[in-house]
């Protein structure tokens, strides 16, 4: 089965945790054990699996705006002027492979679905292939 979720995003860099959107597709699936594989098909998005605290995502807002810093002066700024957004998306992935249990993902207590919208804002798609074994 495959589900696609529309993420409106409403600044330039935001973190937002999905997590609860992919239990709502597994729930629909009727899915019980499996793999769910969420893959953004955007340059400039991202998915990670980290625990969704306010501190914790300001430190790594933070940590991208320092290790690939706005405007450095890069070949590709040139067309879009958004190179340190594709940049920071290589650093992370654009998908994700976890495991169903009970109807659920198989996280752990302080784990969470973490999409990055590293060029926004826009209207984004993440796609959520659900396969039961």
């Amino acid at each position: 089965m495959l589900f696609e979720i529309e993420i409106p995003t409403r600044e330039e860099f935001e973190l937002i945790d999905i997590t609860h959107l992919i239990n709502q597709k597994i729930r629909e699936s009727g899915i019980k054990g499996g793999i769910a594989v969420i893959f953004t098909r955007h340059t400039t998005t991202a998915l990670f699996v980290n625990e969704n605290e306010t501190g914790l995502l300001e430190d790594v807002r933070e940590f991208f705006q320092s290790l690939v810093p706005k405007g450095k002066g890069y070949k590709h700024d040139r067309i879009d002027r958004n190179a340190h957004s594709h940049l920071r998306s290589i650093i992370l992935n654009p998908s994700l492979a976890i495991p169903i249990k009970d109807g659920r993902l198989l996280l752990g207590t302080w784990q969470s679905v973490i999409f990055a919208e590293l060029d926004g804002p826009r209207r984004r798609k993440v796609f959520i292939k659900l396969c039961q074994c």
